[in-house]
């Protein structure tokens, strides 16, 4: 079974980047045996996702592995694909390919590098990376390529020039309308952030400090405007932005928030485990409750 045809389980998307290199390959094989079908990494500033995804790999059978996102600032069109196809073909077909533009901030004030026309970068860097040259062991099937994608156009494009779309921190109305955009065929791969707690300050608490990361971000904020909050909203983070961005509650009101984004057209749904009170450790209840093999 390819990691395509394998997506219609739930998956993880969690950060490693605390966890020493054995404790990061136990938790793998944790999310391997709760029956999660992916799990999905980030690339910021800590860990190289690639390298990270060869070590899991080697030390599980059956997970698969995505990156959320790569970013395509950081990396020419050619490494892109040589690491892409290396780890489609490595670790047997479990390897899926999330790219994005990342932000502004990232790009332009962290690295210092251009970050005009993320859209046109998009565009090209796809045709580019196609045309560019692979001699090694290719992967039995093509790696799925999926872009990170809230505004229309980049929708758009993943599904013209990609296999679909990796919406991050959005609501299940978003879901929809990029199904919509999407049509019927392309990968819907959205990203959802969880808290097991049916206290609101303790919910509030981490909801808080996960936005405390992201709000200033641009395209997440424009996103956030385009599904009807108000920049008053968000800024002071009103608890209609918070209870529709951030799901919170009991067993069945955190199964439910999943499930709404499946309703909505989503293909896969990666579950992003936040502790109560915005602590940053690994709520395993979460893990538990969603679990695939449990439910």
């Amino acid at each position: 079974m390819s990691v395509r045809d394998d997506l219609t389980t739930t998956g993880l998307w969690y950060f490693t980047d605390g966890m020493a290199a054995g404790e990061a390959a136990e938790f793998a094989g944790r999310v391997e045996s709760l029956g999660y079908s992916t799990l999905w990494l980030p690339d910021t500033v800590g860990r190289d996702p690639f390298a990270h995804i060869a070590w899991l790999g080697s030390q599980t059978t059956t997970l698969n592995f995505a990156t959320g996102i790569a970013n395509i600032f950081h990396r020419h069109p050619g490494p892109m694909k040589q690491v892409a196809n290396t780890l489609g073909e490595q670790t047997g077909g479990r390897f899926m390919l999330g790219l994005g533009v990342s932000h502004g901030p990232m790009v332009a004030g962290l690295r210092g590098l251009d970050y005009s026309k993320p859209l046109t970068k998009m565009r090209e860097y796809l045709a580019a990376m196609d045309a560019q040259p692979f001699a090694g062991q290719a992967p039995s099937d093509p790696v799925p390529v999926v872009l990170a994608a809230l505004g229309p156009k980049m929708i758009e494009l993943s599904e013209s020039a990609a296999d679909g779309a990796h919406p991050y921190w959005s609501t299940p109305e978003h879901t929809a309308m990029a199904r919509e955009l999407l049509g019927p065929d392309a990968l819907l791969c959205v990203e959802q952030k969880v808290c097991l707690t049916t206290d609101a300050g303790l919910a509030r608490e981490a909801a808080l400090a996960q936005l405390s990361i992201y709000a200033n971000l641009p395209n997440y904020r424009n996103n956030w405007k385009r599904l009807g909050f108000t920049e008053d909203e968000i800024e002071h983070r009103d608890q209609r932005f918070i209870d529709a961005v951030f799901v919170w509650g009991d067993d069945e009101r955190v199964k439910a928030g999943v499930q709404a984004h499946y309703d909505a057209g989503a293909t896969h749904v990666c579950v992003q485990p936040v502790a109560p009170g915005g602590e940053r450790v690994l709520d395993d209840r979460v893990l538990e409750l969603l679990a695939p093999n449990n439910n």
